[in-house]
Parts: C-alpha cells; structure tokens; sequence
C-alpha cells in the first residue's frame, strides 16, 4: 500500500500547533513505551523468582516509591499538554477574521475584515482528488494570526484540517473560535468530522496558503 494513502503517522505538518501536537504524541509515547517495558520486565522477574515471603505485610521504601514514581510521570506528561492548552487560547490581535458556517452539506466562509467577500464552497465531482475537491478554496495569507469563527445553520458539523492541527465543532447557535496559523503555502485538505446527516462524507475542506502579496491581489480581484 501507498504511503500516500494509507499512512502509519501523522501528515507533515504545516502549522505550530500541529507541530507541537506531534511532539507531544512522541513525547508520551516515549514514556508509555518505557513503562511497558519495566512492567515486562518486573513481569517476568516475578515469574521466575522462586523466592516467596508470605509475611510481608508492609514496606514504606516501596510504598513510597510507587506513589512518587507516577506522580513525577505525570508531571512530565502534564507540562506540554499544558502548553498546548496555552496555544489554542484566544487571540487578542488576529490580522483576519473568519467566519466559517456550516450547512447540510456544504461550507459558507465570509471574511468579515472586507466588504462582500463571501462564498459557498460545494464538493466538486472529480476523479483527480475524490471527495476533496471543492469548487471554491478557502484562501488564507501565510505567516499571519487568523481567527476563525465557526458556526453552523442546521445541525452540528466539526470543521476539521489535520495537517493544521485544527479542529472545532460548528454549532447552531453557537459561536466557536480556533485559531490559524500557517507555515508554508500550499493546499491543504479537510472533511467534517461529525455525522451530520445522509451527505456527511461529501463536504470536503480546501484550503489554499498564499503569500500576504498575492493575498491582497486575490482580494481585489474579487471585490
């Protein structure tokens, strides 16, 4: 099988949080792998110990030891995810606001910084990139803080990049925030990710990173 298609690992990543996503992943599962292997290895310890003591009631040193020792694991698990936590907080200065709506079974983007820049973004039936392609991408400047509001008018949709490492549920009557922020120019895929009816899986996300330069033009060339 193709990597391309069927991959083992996360996709490259294209944004801070996504990439930090991915070092925390490694992070912890470094230390999930050290603590299979002790509980292994005391396993089998155990199991060829012919050595017994039924009067053992109580040891402090190993009491102590085995409450300390997960304490201190989780203090090293806890400090990234903190700090992951920090980075999906509010931004205070974004330079673009976005308005994503999600409907049964498409996406409205406006820009809300600029007057009558909104469109629909319908699934397009082509062989090339089967239930990605869309009719109109959402274009993004790179290197720039961009707030994206998120909604929907129906049911609950979940606006979802991967390679961003972003992903937010689109509810009615309800106001959700993520915030973007993107490396490197490119397209960049996405689908709902909550079952929101019969065409849940033909509501694709396409998101295409330009510089702030041809951003501009691509603005006035729509205005």
């Amino acid at each position: 099988m193709s990597n391309t298609w069927y991959p083992l690992m996360f996709l490259d990543s294209n944004s801070p949080m996504m990439e930090q996503l991915i070092f925390f992943h490694d992070h912890t599962l470094m230390i999930l792998t050290l603590i299979v292997i002790l509980i292994f290895y005391n396993m089998m310890i155990m199991l060829q110990n012919k050595f017994i003591n039924k009067f053992l009631l109580q040891n402090h040193s190993l009491e102590f030891l085995w409450t300390v020792s997960p304490s201190i694991t989780l203090i090293f698990i806890a400090f990234p995810s903190l700090k992951l936590l920090y980075m999906t907080d509010e931004l205070k200065t974004p330079l673009i606001t976005l308005k994503t709506i999600g409907h049964q079974w498409y996406w409205s983007y406006e820009y809300s910084d600029f007057k009558d820049i909104k469109f629909d973004s319908y699934m397009m039936n082509t062989n090339q990139l089967r239930l990605l392609d869309v009719d109109n991408r959402l274009v993004l400047p790179m290197k720039t803080q961009i707030r994206n509001l998120i909604t929907a008018s129906d049911v609950i949709h979940s606006w979802t990049i991967p390679m961003l490492g972003v992903k937010t549920d689109a509810t009615p009557g309800r106001m959700n925030q993520l915030n973007i922020y993107l490396n490197s120019p490119g397209l960049f895929y996405g689908q709902c990710s909550e079952i929101c009816g019969m065409n849940h899986s033909f509501m694709p996300i396409m998101l295409e990173s330009i510089s702030m330069k041809i951003f501009i033009k691509w603005i006035k060339n729509y205005s």
